[in-house]
This record gives structure tokens, C-alpha cells and sequence, in this order.
């Protein structure tokens, strides 16, 4: 077969597919080859399959072809080279021939793309089928995890109308640090000893953000400072945090099946944990009914829980809680579900991606109990900004020189607490309350304004 550009690029396909087809019942089973065995299986059967073709290729050509088969083979195509970049966080494939890759921070559209349709197709398969689901016109989207750990979505038609999309949020192998966080800029050396006191100290913390400003991340690194001698369990849709304590029991959510039976939901695992003697209960997010659960746990004895939720300041933070409190179908009074969840959290932790891609904290409150019908929120540190020379933004996260109420449980659980952790740096100002639920005053930001 001679090979012009279009008759090559078809054999190829066709090449590679009867390779596959061939070698793929010998990846799995018993006697399944792995290593240096399956590479000499794949190069002996792609030989015998361009002998058989008529297949003429050169020496170079034939290695680069063989390349190819094997990353078929092993591994993922052209999303090989991504998932294998660790400066790589994410990956967004819109169709077979259009990807692009989230690079500290930022998106950038790369020259990568699958051979054609069919084998962007067999590569989700081959994803999801890994993780006992599929995805299909009767089941259009599905979420998946690599063996990795890595979190993978897809959607096809004909819900996503221009092709099959696949986005991948890579699994972190070796997990930040609060050490690397300092590094990338998230927050400083000093608020390190602020959130481990906060953990020690047996606070309820919650973590909230949009979309991918590092939540999860920032709850990995707060879980690390859990004391080795607590039994932890870890609740997640799909399991990220690794904790490297030795009492850690973690528990995934499991969606329905097929028939639509065997859903296990983030609420059933909160209610199991309860029974299972924890010192600490970690919730990756909480985004529906099971805020109530949360909640309750936090308030009968469970302290020290942690858990982040999707919202773009502290104030809709608490707003969605609520919301999400009334999901679970109990007609409780708006009054006594703030008074749950005011009772339950003790601070708030707010994440904003910056528009050079960078995350940063941008602001710690404390909730200081009711007033009325509304729940009071103060400031403790706030990410202060400022422009340089060259247009570029650049902010440090300050104390705002109120000291919080829950510096003195700090001091009685026998955390040493330093008066300059909160003491303001040069500045000065009044103490500030912000009223969840209440109109805006003279001196309180506006109700929904994002800071």
C-alpha cells in the first residue's frame, strides 16, 4: 500500500485499531501483560498487522507510529503528555481536535488533539469504563476518577452540541503543603500559625470560593494539622484529600447506577459517621441537604470540622448554607436555621482566584452569634491591594486589628495565641460587624456586593 497523506493517514487508523482490538483482552484478567511483556506483545502484533496490510513505512516513522499504539495502549492518547506535566492542572478537551490546559492558573490552548472522533470516544470509554460506568445516549454524562486519583467529567451529545467534551482536574500526587502555599502566594508564613491554631483549636472552619480558587487544597493543607491521635473521617463526592495521619477513614459518595439503584449520597455518609466515633468529620463541599447534617454534627459535640462550599464571599457563603438547609425538606423557621449555623461555624475562610491566576485568602470572618433574626459577621483579615508601576496587582492578607472572639477558646484548649496575630499593621479604623439577612448601615459593605 503506498502512502499518500490521506491513504496513510487511513491506514493508520485502521492499523491501530486492529492492534487494539487485538491486544486489548490481554490487559486484563489474571495472566494480563504489563511492562516490558506488553510492549513486546504490541510491537510484534503491530509488525504482523503492516506486513498483513501491506503497510510500507520508514524505520522512523514505524517507532513514531509505535509510540502512538502504546500510549493508545497504556494510556490516555495525547492527554498522556498534560497528565504527566505536573506544572498542568487541569485539562478541557471541546472536541477530539480543540484542547486546552489550565497552567499556573491560566488557560492556554495547546496543539493537541486526538487522530479523530472515534478515538477521543474510546479514550472516554476507556476512562470511565475504568470506574464501572459508561456513558452513552441514555446516560450523557458521567464523572470519573483516573487510577491516579485525578477527577474526570464528560458529556456527550446530544447534550453538548458541538462533540463530546472531557474535563480533567488533576489529582495533586504529592499534596501541597501550607509551605507551598506560602510560596505560590496564597497566603503568608504568619497566617500559617493563625490556621493551625484554628485547627488545633478545635474550630469549625469552613472554606469558600468559586470554582477552582483552590478549596480543596486549602482543605488538605488545614486537615494536616489535625493531631495525629484524632480519628478522622473524610467525606467527598469524589475522593481528593489525602491526609497523611495514621487514623483516617475516608468515605466517597457513590452515584446511582445504571438502573438508577445504589446512589449513596454525601448526607447518608455524614449520618454514618456520626456512629463511627469521630474526633474529626472533614466534608470535601457541602452543596445540598446534607449542610443540615453538617451542621448538627457540628453542633452536638463533633468540633474541629471542616468542610468548603461554593460562594463568592463569606455573606453568600452563609445564604447558601440556608438554602441548602431548607433543601433537606424540613420546614424549619429562617431564624432557627441561622441560629444552627451560627451557633455551628466559628470561621470562614474566602478564596479568590486574582486575574493573573494566582489564589489567594482574601478574607477571614468570624461569626459572632445573632442579633435579631440576622447573623453577625466581623472581619478578622483582609487581603489589602494595590497597583505598582507597571498596571500589575499586588495585595498582602492583613490582620484588621480586631481581636476575635474565639482567640480566648484558643487560649483555654492551651494554644498560645501572641497578641500581634491579630494586632493590625500600621493602620487604623473603627471595629466593624457585618449583619447577615439586615439591610446595609452607614460603615457595613452592602448585602450580596462581592469584596
Amino acid at each position: 500500500m503506498k502512502k499518500g497523506p490521506n491513504k496513510w493517514s487511513d491506514a493508520k487508523r485502521k492499523v491501530r485499531d486492529l492492534v487494539l482490538a487485538e491486544i486489548g483482552p490481554k490487559l486484563s484478567g489474571p495472566k494480563a501483560l504489563k511492562g516490558p511483556s506488553l510492549e513486546k506483545e504490541v510491537k510484534a502484533c503491530l509488525d504482523r498487522i503492516l506486513r498483513r496490510e501491506e503497510v510500507r513505512i520508514s524505520p522512523i516513522e514505524r517507532q513514531r507510529f509505535l509510540a502512538e499504539v502504546m500510549s493508545d495502549t497504556l494510556g490516555y492518547g495525547p492527554l498522556d503528555a498534560p497528565l504527566a506535566d505536573p506544572s498542568i492542572t487541569e485539562i478541557m478537551c471541546n472536541g477530539h481536535d480543540e484542547i486546552f490546559i489550565e497552567r499556573n492558573g491560566l488557560l492556554e490552548k495547546t496543539d493537541l488533539a486526538f487522530a479523530d472522533e472515534e478515538q477521543y470516544r474510546q479514550v472516554i470509554d476507556k476512562i470511565v469504563s475504568g470506574v464501572g460506568r459508561r456513558v452513552d445516549e441514555s446516560s450523557p454524562m458521567v464523572d470519573a476518577r483516573l487510577p491516579n486519583g485525578s477527577r474526570v467529567n464528560a458529556i456527550i451529545a446530544p447534550l453538548a452540541l458541538r462533540g463530546s467534551v472531557l474535563t480533567i482536574r488533576k489529582f495533586a500526587e504529592d499534596p501541597f503543603t501550607a509551605k507551598d502555599l506560602v510560596n505560590f502566594g496564597t497566603f503568608s508564613l504568619e497566617f500559617v500559625h493563625v490556621l493551625e491554631a484554628a485547627v488545633r483549636g478545635k474550630l469549625n472552619v469552613l472554606i469558600s470560593g468559586g470554582t477552582g480558587t483552590g478549596k480543596t487544597t486549602l482543605l488538605n493543607v488545614l486537615s494536616s494539622f489535625i493531631p495525629e491521635r484524632e480519628r478522622i473521617i473524610t467525606i467527598e463526592d469524589a475522593a481528593e484529600l489525602q491526609l497523611q495521619q495514621p487514623h483516617v477513614v475516608s468515605l466517597e459518595a457513590r452515584p446511582a447506577n445504571a438502573e438508577g439503584r445504589g446512589e449513596v449520597r454525601i448526607r447518608d455518609l455524614v449520618r454514618n459517621a456520626l456512629r463511627m466515633r469521630p474526633d474529626r468529620i472533614v466534608v470535601g463541599e457541602v452543596r445540598g441537604p446534607e449542610a443540615l447534617d453538617m451542621l448538627q454534627a457540628m453542633n452536638t459535640g463533633h468540633e474541629g470540622s471542616l468542610t468548603t462550599v461554593h460562594a463568592n464571599s463569606p455573606r453568600d457563603a452563609l445564604s447558601r448554607l440556608e438554602t441548602m438547609v431548607l433543601m433537606a425538606g424540613f420546614e424549619l423557621p429562617v431564624r432557627a436555621i441561622r441560629e444552627q449555623i451560627a451557633s455551628a461555624i466559628n470561621v470562614i475562610v474566602q478564596l479568590e482566584r486574582q486575574p493573573d491566576g494566582t489564589r489567594k485568602v482574601t478574607s477571614v470572618q468570624e461569626i459572632q452569634g445573632m442579633e435579631g433574626d440576622v447573623i453577625l459577621l466581623q472581619e478578622v483579615f483582609k487581603f489589602h491591594t494595590q497597583l505598582t508601576s507597571d498596571r500589575r496587582q499586588v495585595g498582602e492578607l492583613e490582620p484588621t486589628g480586631l481581636r476575635p472572639k474565639f482567640a480566648e477558646k484558643l487560649v483555654n484548649a492551651g494554644i498560645d495565641v501572641p497578641a500581634k496575630m491579630f494586632q493590625r499593621p500600621g493602620r487604623t479604623g473603627t471595629e466593624r460587624a457585618v449583619r447577615i439577612g439586615a439591610p446595609a448601615r452607614p460603615g457595613m459593605l452592602s448585602r450580596g456586593r462581592r469584596r
